[in-house]
């Protein structure tokens, strides 16, 4: 992609916004002591590499004139039109987002999620503005870092993921993980160093063979490298397997961009033909694209000396998407030795876009409560999401952890409320069973069925607590009475030291969970004893992370826990 320097020649608009905006900022520094308008330009070129029209790029040179310097709405709009300014004014408004994780902060949320729905061109200069602002963080005081970086982590990541930008959700999470998890970042740095070291050196062996494999079978390979698990992926995929490194095949993986589709369905089968593959883990995201457009092929095989390998295999075309998403379709275009710009947008790619900003717009109406708003926004929209199928093949779209009951109020509050059974797969499962992308779910229901108390327990998304909720009160057996709140009991197996037990107890206790008994059994003749901690909570990300914190201590050399 072209350089904003290289714009300017061809881009009156560009070169306009550039001096205009050079000279509204004259003078002003940032912390760091550079210009302001190294941000500037910073922003521009990043939009730039996206390949953005040049109205984007010429408004993310322009994005903090009305904000910063004298220069008004009024003023910008005569200079540069209302397209220009409304770009800069959006742009202007999501400056006041100021995410802390509280109520207060649902209005702004709110204007966040509608100006996406008027313009996504404003979220893309807000994402360029942010990749810049998290690679010079440095020089902020430790408490607007750590603000910064969980609002990064919380609410622009998953943003730039939904829209399909996946390398930079990857890059904004690895800048930010650092500063709002500190000491996570520090064990995650400490113990995988080593391990992502041996695996590509593993990698690099099976190379030649795979490129001699793809040669012999007339493969043309345009690239061929190693992917390795950012950081904060990595720290979130552990969450899930118990902090336990040997959980985790996809430490590094392959990554293979071959010429057309043909060849990625043929590449994939001269890798089974090479080494088996593992069941259940060869991934059509091509046939079946993820909700935010992903396009790939992944397979996890059992390599030589029977270590797993995983392999991404798409076209140039797929790669481009997944890492620049709904970026990617804006282009310009030469024509006739000059570069005009238009805006060029694939179908598939407008029809999903446009899909999830009318339901972020429709359904963000429906919350009267900010708590609850903020909350939902948060588990519906933010985290990591999977898809699942109907028995005809609609895709639905969940977050991670939904359960068929999920799926049921998806499709709709009557399916939900009458649901008594589920199948997976073609196989009847428990109603509290986790899904995975691409499970063909189907539910079983049954007139005048009411929905289960017990199934707030298990069911994440807010709408399904909702309707839920609203069924329980509506029957006479359904006052929602207080369940019993679920315990932890954690053990963890020490080497004897004179004051392990205290060092233990005071990790808990630091991470604000309640301890109603520690107990620490005899030593046996290797010295090594079990403590057992019962804790007064049942959030089970609370206690992972506390498991994270136990491991530092040397002594420590098995953790385990259950809900009692």
């Amino acid at each position: 992609m072209a350089t904003v320097a290289e714009l300017r020649k061809t881009s009156e608009l560009i070169d306009r916004a550039y001096k205009f905006a050079e000279r509204a900022h004259e003078g002003q520094k940032r912390r760091t002591g550079a210009p302001y308008f190294s941000h500037i330009l910073a922003t521009a070129e990043i939009l730039a590499e996206w390949g953005m029209d040049e109205q984007t790029i010429a408004a993310g040179l322009l994005h903090d004139v009305v904000e910063d310097t004298d220069v008004t709405d009024n003023d910008l709009q005569k200079e540069f039109g209302k397209e220009i300014s409304g770009l800069v004014n959006g742009v202007t408004k999501l400056g006041t987002v100021k995410y802390r994780g509280d109520k207060t902060q649902a209005d702004n949320l709110r204007k966040l999620i509608l100006a996406m729905a008027e313009d996504l061109r404003v979220i893309l200069i807000k994402l360029a503005d942010r990749l810049h602002n998290m690679n010079t963080l440095d020089p902020l005081p430790p408490e607007k870092q750590e603000r910064i970086a969980l609002e990064t982590m919380e609410i622009y990541a998953p943003l730039a993921y939904r829209l399909g930008m996946q390398k930079l959700s990857g890059e904004l999470q690895d800048l930010a993980f650092p500063y709002a998890y500190p000491d996570e970042y520090k064990w995650i740095v400490d113990n995988v160093k080593e391990r992502y070291e041996a695996r590509e050196a593993y990698l690099k062996k099976l190379k030649p063979i795979v490129e001699k494999a793809l040669e012999d079978n007339g493969i043309e390979v345009l690239a061929m490298d190693f992917r390795a698990k950012r950081y904060a992926s990595l720290y979130k995929k552990l969450l899930r397997s118990e902090m336990n490194l040997e959980k985790i095949h996809d430490l590094v993986a392959f990554r293979i961009i071959v010429k057309d589709i043909e060849s990625c369905y043929g590449s994939l089968g001269v890798i089974h033909n090479l080494w088996p593959p593992l069941p259940g883990k060869i991934k059509d995201y091509i046939a079946t694209p993820k909700p935010n457009g992903y396009r790939s092929l992944h397979t996890t095989v059992f390599g030589p000396d029977k270590k797993l390998v995983e392999f991404q295999i798409r076209t140039a075309e797929m790669h481009q998407e997944a890492e620049n998403g709904i970026a990617a379709s804006w282009a310009y275009e030469e024509s006739k030795g000059t570069k005009t710009y238009k805006k060029r947008r694939a179908a598939r790619a407008n029809l999903k876009e446009a899909a999830w900003v009318e339901q972020l717009r429709s359904w963000q109406k429906g919350f009267a409560d900010p708590e609850e708003f903020i909350d939902a926004f948060k588990i519906d929209f933010l985290m990591d999401s999977i898809f699942a199928l109907t028995p005809k093949g609609a895709v639905v779209d969940l977050p991670a952890g939904a359960t068929p009951v999920d799926f049921a109020y998806h499709i709709h509050s009557d399916i939900g409320n009458q649901c008594v059974g589920a199948k997976v797969n073609g196989k009847i499962v428990p109603l509290d069973h986790v899904l995975e992308s691409s499970d063909v779910v189907e539910i079983i229901t049954q007139k005048n069925k009411k929905p289960s108390q017990s199934w707030l327990d298990f069911v994440v998304t807010s709408s399904a607590k909702a309707h839920i909720r609203n069924a329980l009160k509506n029957t006479s057996k359904g006052k929602l009475l207080d369940t019993k709140a679920q315990k932890i009991e954690l053990k963890i197996v020490v080497e004897h030291r004179t004051g392990i037990l205290n060092d233990v107890s005071s990790i808990i206790s630091r991470s604000h969970v309640n301890i109603i008994t520690l107990i620490s059994g005899p030593r046996d003749r290797d010295s090594y004893h079990v403590i057992k901690a019962l804790c007064d909570t049942d959030n089970k990300d609370k206690i992972l992370k506390i498991i994270l914190k136990l491991k530092t201590l040397k002594e420590v050399k098995e953790i385990d826990y259950r809900f009692v």
